[in-house]
C-alpha cells in the first residue's frame, strides 16, 4: 500500500491538480469542454465512495469512440486521485457492454483516407487501457451483454470482472482483416493452453460462465441481480478489494459450464492449435475433420477470415505470452497502425464493410491463401513504425503494470 501511495505522489507531481470532489449525482459531467453529445456518451453515477462509467451509446452497442476513450481516461485519472473515492467500476447501457472500436467510424475514416483520426483512436484507447492495468484503486467491470474486441479490452485489465447469463464474449477481427488488439495478445496468451490461440484465430463465442471458467472474469452473477449488486456496492465505504470481492460473492452464482461447452474439448484445441504456423494448425484440423466436429468448424472459421490477419495473430499471440501488458500494446499499436497506413482500401476496409456496413459484400481479400502470406509481409506489421510516426507512449517509469 505504501508503494501505491508513493507511486500516486509522484505520478501526481507531473499531472495537473486534481478535480474538486465529485457531488453524488447521475450524470456527472467532467471540467474539461467538450460537445454535449460526447460527454452524454459516457455518464457518471456517484455513489457515497464510489463512481461509475456508463458507456451510453446503446444503439451502437456502445462502441468506443476517440472522445469516449479520452473522457474515460480523464475521468479515471481524476478518481484514482480524489481521496473521497474508494473504487470505481464500469458498465454499459442497453444490450451490450461494448463491441469494441467504433469500426463502422474507422470505415467511413478510411474510405475518406483520413488515416490521422483512425490512428488517435488506436491511440487514446492503447492509453486508457494501460491506466486500467495499472490502476492504484480497486476497479470492475460488469460485462452484461456483447464483450468484443476492444470491449474486452477495457474490461480485463479491471481486477474485478463480473459476467452474467447475457454475456457474450468473442474476439473477432480476423474476420474484419484486422488482428486481436486493445491488449488482446496479453491476455489471450494468459488462457490456459493453447485457447487464446483458438479464440483468436477463430472468433469462437464465450458465454457468461465459460468467461469465469477461463479466469477472462473473476465473479457471474444473473443479469436479474446486477441492480441488488450495484446497491450493495453503493453501500460500501471502502477501498479493500477484499470487501468488495466478499460484497460479489454474497450475489454471486455458480457457474456451470454446459457439457458442450468448447472448454470440454481444451485437450483438441491443444492438439490442433499448438503448432508453430497456421498452415500447419490447418493441416491438423483437417486430418480429423472427419470425426471431429470442432475441427470442421474451427475450418470453416479459418476460411472465412483474412489470410494475412490469420498469421498476424497468431505471431502477435505467441510473443505476448512472453511481454509485459506496455510491450503487448506497443507492439498492437504498430501492428494496428501499419494495418490502417498499408491498407486503405485493402483487408482492413474489407472486412468491415463484410461484418458491419454491407452484410451481403463478400470480401475479397488482398491475399488470397495461406501459403501466398510470407514470413517477411507478416514482419512488415511488426517493424518499428517510420521515423515520422511516434510509437505508443506509455508512462511506463511512472506507472508499473500489476498484472
Amino acid at each position: 500500500m505504501q508503494r501505491f501511495k508513493s507511486l500516486s505522489a509522484l505520478r501526481r507531481s507531473f499531472q495537473r491538480q486534481s478535480h474538486n470532489c465529485y457531488s453524488t449525482i447521475s450524470a456527472q459531467r467532467d471540467n474539461y469542454p467538450q460537445h454535449h453529445r460526447f460527454e452524454e456518451d459516457v455518464l457518471v453515477e456517484g455513489r457515497a465512495f464510489s463512481r461509475a462509467a456508463i458507456l451510453n451509446r446503446p444503439s451502437q452497442l456502445n462502441a468506443i469512440t476517440t472522445s469516449m476513450a479520452g473522457r474515460l481516461q480523464r475521468l479515471y485519472e481524476s478518481w484514482e486521485d480524489n481521496s473521497q473515492i474508494g473504487f470505481v467500476m464500469m458498465k454499459g447501457s442497453g444490450r451490450a457492454f461494448c463491441s469494441g472500436a467504433d469500426m463502422v467510424t474507422i470505415y467511413r475514416l478510411l474510405q475518406e483516407g483520413n488515416v490521422t483520426e483512425c490512428k488517435e483512436l488506436f491511440r487514446t484507447l492503447y492509453q486508457f487501457i494501460y491506466l486500467l492495468g495499472t490502476y492504484l484503486k480497486p476497479n470492475l467491470a460488469i460485462l452484461d451483454g456483447i464483450t468484443m474486441g476492444g470491449g474486452a479490452g477495457i474490461a480485463v485489465p479491471g481486477m474485478f470482472r463480473i459476467a452474467t447469463d447475457k454475456t457474450v464474449f468473442a474476439t473477432p477481427e480476423v474476420q474484419m482483416g484486422f488482428h486481436p488488439d486493445a491488449g488482446a495478445s496479453f491476455y489471450l496468451s494468459r488462457l490456459p493452453g493453447y485457447l487464446g490461440e483458438f479464440l483468436a484465430l477463430t472468433g469462437e463465442k464465450l458465454n457468461g460462465a465459460e468467461l469465469v471458467a477461463c479466469g477472462i472474469a473473476t465473479h457471474y452473477s444473473l443479469s436479474g441481480k446486477l441492480a441488488w449488486i450495484e446497491e450493495r456496492l453503493g453501500q460500501l465505504m471502502t477501498d479493500d478489494p477484499s470487501v468488495i470481492s466478499d460484497s460479489l460473492a454474497q450475489y454471486g452464482d455458480l457457474v456451470y459450464v454446459d457439457k458442450t461447452s468448447v472448454l470440454h474439448k481444451i485437450e483438441r484445441i491443444d492438439k490442433y492449435f499448438c503448432h508453430d504456423t497456421v498452415e500447419e494448425i490447418v493441416d491438423a484440423l483437417k486430418e480429423a475433420e472427419s470425426h471431429d466436429e470442432l475441427c470442421s468448424t474451427a475450418l470453416k472459421k479459418l476460411k472465412e477470415a483474412s489470410p494475412l490477419s490469420l498469421k498476424i495473430t497468431l505471431q502477435s499471440i505467441r510473443e505476448g505470452r512472453f511481454q509485459p501488458l506496455d510491450q503487448c500494446l506497443g507492439r498492437e499499436y504498430r501492428t494496428s497502425l501499419h494495418c490502417i497506413s498499408k491498407q486503405v482500401s485493402g483487408d482492413f476496409s474489407e472486412g468491415i464493410r463484410a461484418r458491419l456496413v454491407d452484410k451481403d459484400f463478400a470480401p475479397k481479400w488482398d491475399i488470397p491463401n495461406l501459403e501466398a502470406v510470407t514470413k517477411d509481409m507478416v514482419d512488415s506489421y511488426f517493424a518499428p513504425l517510420p521515423t515520422s510516426e511516434p510509437e505508443l507512449n506509455l508512462p511506463t517509469a511512472l506507472r508499473e503494470p500489476f498484472m
